[in-house]
């Protein structure tokens, strides 16, 4: 699809849907279609933003507002997500993600198919939900990141364990899970391939790691959902603990995955 290079002939802006990659975050996408965009179009100013942030290491549909579109980005925020979570149960890192390294391991004894299929039935509906210490959250004025990165440093630095007691400071916030189904169970960690990713962010490598029980659930759910939080949830449900060892948006609203482009498709639209 080739833009036409006057942004007037667009009066309701443009919505490009992304598949973001791997181990970039939401803000290089938009860094780097802004410049292309900017350039195509002739204008210095023009507003580039996107609707609903993804994580680093997460791929998937990220909707990116070009122009007038961007006055739409709250109200498509507000539409209702599916995600593929791999959920790596057995042990669990600070951020509930592979950004940061395996800092505690538990049994998993009695994690089944039929255990976490049972389990998961009892997540479905409305529910009230922590959000990870690793995220963007408010906590009296400070990014729940900025203290987490804190705790976590000094953890490192003094040998001793993060502490995940400050989650408790985080407010509870009221989501709604549609669906849950388990797509797979017992099955290798699906190793997602970056393109030109961002050294900054780091992804722990668990190939070599024994002990952890492997599952992927797709997830239908509303906005503000954080899956790292109920990846955490679903391990302590289950007696255990649990991260994420890859994410993947495969719609939001009516935006599929399948539909959407790749970061290089997307730039040739201003070509």
């Amino acid at each position: 699809m080739k833009l036409e290079r006057d942004i007037e002939l667009y009066p309701q802006g443009i919505i490009l849907p992304v598949d973001k990659p791997y181990r970039w975050t939401s803000a290089d996408v938009i860094r780097k279609i802004k410049y292309a965009a900017c350039r195509h179009f002739g204008k210095k100013n023009l507003k580039v933003g996107h609707a609903g942030t993804l994580d680093p290491l997460a791929t998937g549909v990220l909707l990116v507002c070009i122009g007038k579109a961007t006055k739409l980005a709250e109200e498509l925020q507000r539409s209702p997500k599916q995600y593929l979570a791999g959920v790596s149960f057995g042990a669990t890192t600070p951020s509930y993600d592979r950004e940061k390294a395996i800092d505690a391991r538990f049994p998993v004894d009695g994690i089944t198919r039929e255990a976490v299929e049972e389990m998961l039935q009892g997540f479905v509906g409305e529910q009230e939900q922590v959000a990870p210490l690793f995220s963007a959250k408010s906590v009296d004025g400070v990014r729940a990141y900025e203290m987490a990165r804190k705790a976590y440093r000094q953890a490192t630095c003094s040998g001793g364990d993060f502490d995940h007691s400050a989650t408790e400071l985080l407010s509870r916030q009221k989501i709604n899970i549609s669906a849950l189904k388990l797509v797979s169970f017992g099955e290798p960690v699906r190793e997602m391939q970056g393109s030109k990713p961002n050294p900054r962010i780091n992804v722990t490598d668990i190939s070599q790691e024994e002990g952890l029980v492997n599952a992927e659930i797709l997830v239908d759910c509303s906005k503000g959902t954080y899956i790292r939080a109920l990846a955490r949830d679903w391990g302590e449900a289950l007696g255990s603990g649990a991260f994420l060892n890859n994410l993947r948006r495969t719609r939001c609203g009516d935006f599929k995955v399948e539909e959407a482009l790749g970061i290089e498709e997307a730039l040739e639209c201003f070509g």
